[in-house]
């Protein structure tokens, strides 16, 4: 199996009470993220892939949620590692139309019925913090 880690960004608009996700072509709805490249750290990853994806710059704060799974078809052993984010700057758009067919902020609500994979719903991410240190 090959090792294979996804960072990904919840970013909130507290006052709109609203999730920003995309929609990636050929595997649904997620929120904004991707894939660590060799030698990337978590956070290296999640921000180059939300600038890639919703050009969007943004600060991560905790990790909120680590989940596995393990593709058997692909020989893949996955973890997905999500962080708290805001956005700091830019307008989003999309930058890779081969890639992401559509970024909409989503409410709470349907934000958990893209992400049937997080059982305690996205309030709960909300309320969840977890520290990260890149140690070196």
């Amino acid at each position: 199996m090959i090792r294979v880690d996804v960072a990904y960004a919840l970013i909130y608009d507290q006052d709109k009470k609203k999730i920003l996700m995309v929609n990636n072509r050929g595997g649904g709805w997620s929120l904004p993220g991707g894939a660590v490249e060799r030698g990337e750290t978590l956070e290296q990853a999640v921000i180059r892939e939300v600038k890639e994806e919703t050009s969007l710059t943004i600060e991560t704060g905790e990790v909120i949620a680590v989940n596995e799974a393990i593709f058997e078809e692909k020989g893949h052993h996955a973890l997905f590692i999500t962080f708290k984010a805001r956005a700091i700057e830019g307008e989003i758009t999309i930058t890779d139309k081969d890639e992401i067919s559509d970024i909409e902020w989503v409410d709470i609500q349907r934000a958990n019925e893209l992400m049937p994979y997080h059982p305690n719903g996205v309030d709960s991410l909300l309320k969840a913090s977890s520290p990260y240190t890149f140690q070196g």
